[in-house]
């Protein structure tokens, strides 16, 4: 554990024996206390890896989006088919 010290314009230094350096990070207040998330900066850890590009994914998810709807109405017998 370690006492960090917070600035008047909130900044506060991370010991480096924490190891967190040159990252992206989550606080989130808890009470009396703050708890700190450092985010990774591959998401997901890289699984999600794809040779598709951010175009072809959105069209793909609002294919995907509309299906659903249409199911999920037709489930509820607002629609026939």
């Amino acid at each position: 554990m370690s006492i960090i010290r917070v600035d008047s314009r909130g900044r506060m230094v991370i010991p480096k024996e924490i190891g967190v350096r040159d990252t992206n990070a989550i606080i989130i207040p808890a009470e009396s206390f703050l708890v700190v998330i450092p985010l990774p900066k591959v998401p997901g850890g890289g699984w999600l890896i794809t040779k598709k590009s951010r175009r072809e994914l959105k069209d793909l998810a609002e294919k995907l989006g509309r299906k659903d709807a249409i199911e999920r109405v037709k489930r509820r017998k607002k629609i026939d088919d």
